[in-house]
Order: structure tokens, then C-alpha cells, then sequence
């Protein structure tokens, strides 16, 4: 009726029950079965999503600018419109502080849902075992082509594995170091051959370490390299939803006739196909229980359901659920730990909202010269200053530099007009008015944009003067 997972036994305490090894158990190569189903479904339309969004997003245009492009040379990130500069790096460890919040919130909500939904290395995986169903055949093919000798026909299948693999892992490279170069001149630089040799080896990079990643690395990376996969565990509670083997309706496992009665067979819904083993990417077996191996991609829910509907039994053998309601409770999805995070990360979100619309988009630093002061024509004591100041939009700007305090004035240009992403460094003077009998004193310059008054900023600085002055 279905086929079974060639059997690697090994001896136990008890000679009549072998344990059979896992592909992962065995340390062999993992082949893994075709199979459909609604949760490959929704894995498939996922990974569309995400790779559309990576390869396009490089591609869009904004203003005549490319939408996404982090410009290290120049330290300028343009994200759809918006310029940020590194003084805005707080807005990514922000970033990065939510990110990390909402996946704890997956976590303790659905397990490893990241794992098997959106994380790429879980996603350019499934790409890879695409192209070997392709190339090689489905899993029984693949198998007999690993233990047949070398031959013209099997050089040429593993020659079209590699050359789809290694074509998937540079249209990868170029896509990522698009959104650090403009991609467009990437592209054209690269079909003529005419790459500098830095970008050069960032695309060999991305490109071999695709490749070893997805292609030779697949499991590995996320049993063993992986972080995420070592501390995971310890934030499920009863009531996380897993993907678990329902040994209660399950046991005993063995086949049978698909007419016959389990129950007088002293059976469980398990009829011991093994295609649960056979469809997991990593290789385990569901069965033995929750395991650190386990990416939550529910392939095996799928190949289990399957087997259910021709053998007329119940869905969910293998399913998400909860210990809790593995042991007959009720799963609770509001408790106290999710609604921390959930709270926690909608904090975080307004705040980095309000963070974003009061972003000032204009910038300036002040610098003394290293002159202490001088005395101009008036007789008054003056000290010099190197203003900075960086326009952040996306059109040119007419701005108009002030400096507060009725005993100050300020000496040179006040009005200046900067292109988008411009920096220029200004050179300023400024004269104390009148006598304040005090040696250094604070002053404060302030930037005004001049099409809108709203977006003004301010830089603190010292005015130093002579002691009898």
C-alpha cells in the first residue's frame, strides 16, 4: 500500500524490538518524499511572497532613486523615500529590539513557526530540494542514483543538480548586494565583465555560501549552527502549539488491511508507514516526541493526513496542539507570558513610530576652533566655529543658521541652500555683544528649514572669553 523507509536496525536490551534509525539518526544522506497538502500550501505561498519581496524590492524605483540601497560609501540608507544616516542608528537597534520581541511572541505562541514558514534558510532549502526532485527524480530515484556507480547519465543529472543550484545561489548574491550597490549597474557590470573587485567578491561570497548553506549545509545549520533552534525550547510552555504525535489514539503502531478493525488487532490509528520519516527535511521521526530537530514546517502533518483519508480514519494524528491538550485540558491562548510580549511589542511599535515621524531631517553638528578667541575690529571678542550641516530629505532645501541669546551675534552666512543628501561644512564666527564677566559660556546654534519652520534643530557649543573680559 505505501512504502517503507529502508530499515537500519540496531540492537536494544530487548532483541525482539529493534530500533529502527532515522535518517538523521544514521548520519546518512536525508531524501525526502513528494507529498501535498494544505500546510505545503500555505509554506509554498508564503515563500512566494517572501521571494518576491526579496528579489523585486531592489528593483523599485522611488523618485528616481532605487527604493531600498544601504550607500556605505557615502553612509546614506534610503528605504522607499526616506534617507538615514548612521546618527539615525538607533532606529535600527530599535528595529532589531522589536524583531527580536515578535519572534519571542511566535515562539511562545506557535512554537518554530519561523522555522518552518519564513526563515530563509529553511525557505532556499525547499528551493534546493526543488531542484533535485527535478534534476534527479523523486526520493526512490535519488536514493538508487546515490548507490549507483558513476555513470554518463548520473554525471549529467548531478551536473544539472549543481549548475540549477549554483544559478539559484548567484541570482541570491546579486539580489543581496543590489541593495548595498545599485543594482541596475550590478547587472550590467557583471554580463560585461566589468566588476570592481570588491563587489566582486561580495557576489563570490553570498554565492558559495548559498550554495554550501542550502545545498550541502541544509539541517545542519539549524540543528547545529543555528542559536535560535539551542533556546527555543525554553520558551514553550503547556500551552504553546507544537507540532506532536498523538500516541494515545496512535499506539499500537502496525499495518493492517485498510478493512480490517484496529481495535480487535489491539492497533492504534498508526499503521507504521513510516512517511511521516520520509517527507521531514531533517530526518526524525515525529513519533519519538518533541525534538530539537523539529523546524514546525508540518510536512509531516501533511504525509500523515494523507495516509488518514485512504485508510479512512480521523485527520490530526499528527497535528498542532498544546501538551496541554494532549493530556485532555484545554489549550489556553491568552496567558501571561504572551500577553507581556504582545504588549511589550506594541509599545515598542508606537514608540519606534513616533520615533520615525519626529526624526528631524535635518542635521547639525558644531565644532570650536581650537583658537580660543579673537578680538575683531569692534572690539569685541569673537570665537570661530565649523557647523555641519546635512540636508536629509529628498529635495533641495533653503535653510537659515541662527545662534540664541540677545549677547551673541552672528557673523557670516545665515542662509544657505543644500541639495538632497547634501553636507556641507560651514564656517561661522560669533561675537559677544556685550560683557558677561564670565570666562566660557554656553551657547546654542540653531537650523532652521525655511520651507517649513516645523523642522528646525539645535546644537549646544562654548563661547570662551578672556577673564578680564
Amino acid at each position: 500500500m505505501t512504502e517503507r523507509i529502508p530499515a537500519t536496525l540496531i540492537d536494544t536490551l530487548d532483541p525482539g524490538r529493534p530500533v529502527r534509525l532515522t535518517p538523521a539518526r544514521s548520519g546518512g544522506p536525508i531524501h525526502t518524499r513528494s507529498f501535498t497538502g494544505t500546510i505545503r500550501t500555505l509554506r509554498l505561498v508564503t515563500g512566494a511572497l517572501l521571494f518576491l519581496l526579496f528579489f523585486s524590492t531592489a528593483w523599485l524605483n522611488v523618485d528616481g532613486r532605487q527604493a531600498v540601497l544601504w550607500d556605505l560609501g557615502k553612509r546614506q540608507f534610503h528605504i522607499f523615500g526616506a534617507t538615514f544616516w548612521p546618527q539615525d542608528f538607533i532606529l535600527l537597534s530599535a528595529l532589531l529590539i522589536i524583531a527580536a520581541f515578535g519572534l519571542f511572541f511566535i515562539t511562545v505562541l506557535a512554537g518554530r513557526a519561523w522555522c518552518g514558514y519564513a526563515c530563509p534558510q529553511s525557505t532556499w532549502t525547499w528551493i534546493f530540494m526543488w531542484a533535485e526532485k527535478v534534476t534527479e527524480g523523486d526520493r526512490l530515484r535519488r536514493i538508487r542514483l546515490d548507490a549507483a556507480p558513476w555513470s554518463l547519465g548520473k554525471l549529467l543529472r548531478r551536473s544539472a543538480k549543481h549548475g540549477l543550484w549554483l544559478a539559484v545561489s548567484l541570482a541570491t548574491a546579486i539580489a543581496f548586494v543590489g541593495y548595498f550597490t545599485p543594482v541596475r549597474a550590478l547587472v550590467v557590470d557583471l554580463f560585461s565583465l566589468s566588476l570592481d573587485g570588491q563587489t566582486a567578491f561580495w557576489l563570490f561570497f553570498f554565492t558559495a555560501a548559498t550554495y554550501l548553506n542550502a545545498g550541502w549545509l541544509r539541517e545542519k545549520v539549524c540543528v547545529h549552527m543555528c542559536p535560535y533552534s539551542r533556546f527555543q525550547s525554553v520558551m514553550f510552555d503547556p500551552d504553546t502549539l507544537i507540532i506532536s504525535y498523538d500516541a494515545a489514539r496512535g499506539e499500537n503502531r502496525g499495518p493492517r488491511r485498510k478493512d480490517s478493525d484496529p481495535a480487535a488487532q489491539g492497533l492504534g490509528d498508526c499503521i507504521d508507514c513510516s512517511i511521516c520519516v520520509q517527507v521531514c527535511p531533517t530526518g526524525i521521526d515525529i513519533r519519538d516526541g518533541l525534538q530539537l530537530d523539529c523546524l514546525s514546517c508540518g510536512a509531516c502533518i501533511d504525509a500523515c493526513d494523507s495516509v488518514m483519508d485512504r485508510m479512512g480514519y480521523a485527520r490530526g494524528l499528527v497535528r498542532y496542539t498544546s501538551e496541554r491538550a494532549l493530556e485532555g485540558g484545554k489549550t489556553r491562548l491568552w496567558r501571561p507570558r504572551l500577553v507581556g510580549y504582545a504588549m511589550a511589542l506594541l509599545v515598542m511599535l508606537g514608540a519606534f513610530a513616533w520615533a520615525l515621524e519626529a526624526r528631524p531631517l535635518l542635521s547639525l553638528d558644531v565644532t570650536r576652533d581650537r583658537t580660543l578667541f579673537r578680538e575683531n575690529t569692534a572690539g569685541q571678542i569673537e570665537n570661530m566655529y565649523s557647523l555641519k550641516l546635512i540636508n536629509k530629505t529628498q529635495q533641495p532645501r533653503q535653510y537659515r543658521v541662527s545662534v540664541s541669546g540677545e549677547d551673541y551675534a552672528l557673523r557670516g552666512r545665515q542662509e544657505i541652500a543644500l541639495a538632497p543628501g547634501e553636507i556641507v561644512d560651514l564656517p561661522v564666527s560669533v561675537a559677544r555683544l556685550r560683557e558677561t564677566g564670565q570666562t566660557a559660556s554656553r551657547i546654542r546654534f540653531n537650523l532652521e528649514d525655511l520651507h517649513d519652520p516645523a523642522s528646525r534643530t539645535s546644537s549646544p557649543s562654548t563661547f570662551v572669553a578672556p577673564a578680564n573680559r
